[in-house]
């Protein structure tokens, strides 16, 4: 059996001094954070380890690109940490609680995806068993986070890595968990083979997924054989953003039906960043909830007992704008969530 850890880059000290900015007087949460010396026997370090939140990366652009989509979403670990590990340190941030693990980087399939094309039905069956592979090393560090009394906080890559995040937490804790999914789009796609698209329909039907709760969907984008399965299952409830824009919807109110759909049992919170409105630049998509209010909707969620991960994906970068607010958005939910969390 292949070690599940090859594609995975420990976070170390060295890593540190190429992101910090040290000042005078000031104290930074890379200062403060907790770091692992060795990869192996992850699950042994973590559960005597006084830790509450282990954050690490994913770099790959796999599951987009297995479903049409638009590459871009490899390099927003690296972009997170330019922001996260210059956070100031305080009594609001519990630093020495939060562990830097480090990263998966699948740069062995990127090179693959260099030479296929999307739209060509052979290349996305190949790059959809990429993806089924990507699955395997996701759930198997979950699990060992999860089993170990901790809280996975996931960044990076598409929202195919929910499959991951789902299988690895129900593993963990040897049941199905529930789910809440802050997205324009449901993907529960058919299972026609791993993307970004069907992440909760596989871990659904594969029984890692228990109740799952869309927030924010776009009805434009929501397609009508999803509809039907989503409106015909007992245990997927959902609202759209044009609902709320309409004024038919409440936020308030809806945060607290979700809550008592999913939040009696252990969670996952999804945060896919197209749904933010600008959040990834020109990338981005013009219309949908502004940070403000996805941070609102964090807090809300990670100050509940049962949150188990959080998972932030679809983030994009655009190499031709590098001022991309894309890794400051996203620290900002990282540092939301722990805040939250710690004063449930």
């Amino acid at each position: 059996m292949p070690n599940l850890m090859d594609n995975f880059i420990l976070f170390d000290k060295s890593n540190l001094k190429g992101y910090l900015n040290k000042r005078t007087a000031e104290s930074k949460l890379g200062e403060q954070i907790k770091k692992l010396t060795t990869i192996s026997s992850i699950y042994d370090q973590l559960k005597d380890l006084d830790v509450s939140y282990v954050i690490f990366g994913i770099n790959e652009n796999a599951g987009v690109f297995a479903h049409n989509g638009n590459s871009g979403t490899y390099d927003i670990w690296e972009e997170t940490l330019k922001v996260l590990l210059n956070t100031q340190s305080n009594p609001f941030t519990p630093a020495k609680k939060v562990l830097i693990l480090g990263h998966f980087d699948f740069k062995n399939y990127e090179k693959k995806l260099e030479k296929l094309e999307p739209k060509k039905k052979k290349d996305q069956i190949k790059a959809r068993k990429y993806v089924s592979k990507i699955d395997i090393e996701v759930s198997y560090l979950v699990y060992q986070i999860v089993k170990a009394g901790k809280i996975p906080i996931v960044i990076g890559g598409g929202q195919n890595n929910a499959y991951g995040c789902l299988k690895g937490s129900a593993l963990g804790f040897q049941k199905p968990i529930n789910a809440i999914n802050f997205d324009i789009q449901a993907d529960f796609n058919k299972e026609d083979g791993r993307h970004s698209s069907n992440s909760f329909s596989y871990a659904f039907s594969e029984g890692f997924l228990n109740k799952y709760f869309i927030f924010g969907m776009h009805e434009s984008y929501i397609l009508e054989s999803n509809l039907a399965t989503l409106n015909k299952l007992n245990e997927i409830e959902f609202n759209t953003f044009d609902a709320f824009n309409r004024k038919e919807l409440k936020f308030k109110q809806e945060l607290k039906r979700a809550s008592e759909f999913i939040c009696d049992d252990s969670f996952g919170i999804e945060i896919d960043c197209k749904s933010i409105q600008h959040a990834s630049g020109s990338q981005s998509n013009p219309s949908g909830f502004n940070l403000n209010k996805v941070r609102k909707f964090i807090t809300y969620f990670g100050q509940k007992p049962n949150a188990s991960y959080l998972h932030i994906s679809e983030g994009f970068i655009n190499e031709d704008k590098p001022s991309n607010p894309i890794g400051k958005v996203i620290s900002y939910l990282i540092t939301d969530f722990i805040k939250a969390h710690e004063i449930k």
